[in-house]
């Protein structure tokens, strides 16, 4: 099971290289579109990288609410939780 630290090292370094962010940047608290300046076709890429690493989406209208790395980060552990 991977933890919430795991997910946002994966999270940052996807970034660091997607996006040509400086790892410093990356933060949790960091927001994607003022901090970073993520904008919707960056987002698309986000997810489907996602995708790729995970084998679950994240659904558009759950990362339509994401506002920061964090939250981010909280949607994929929710994505990658076992089903009880």
């Amino acid at each position: 099971m991977q933890t919430r630290d795991d997910i946002f090292n994966t999270l940052r370094d996807a970034m660091v290289e997607l996006f040509e962010l400086p790892p410093e940047r990356v933060t949790l608290d960091a927001n994607l579109y003022q901090d970073l300046e993520i904008d919707s076709i960056d987002a698309v890429d986000l997810i489907d990288h996602i995708k790729r690493q995970t084998g679950k989406k994240i659904a558009a209208e759950e990362f339509k609410a994401v506002r920061t790395v964090n939250d981010v980060v909280e949607a994929v552990y929710r994505l990658v939780q076992p089903v009880a």
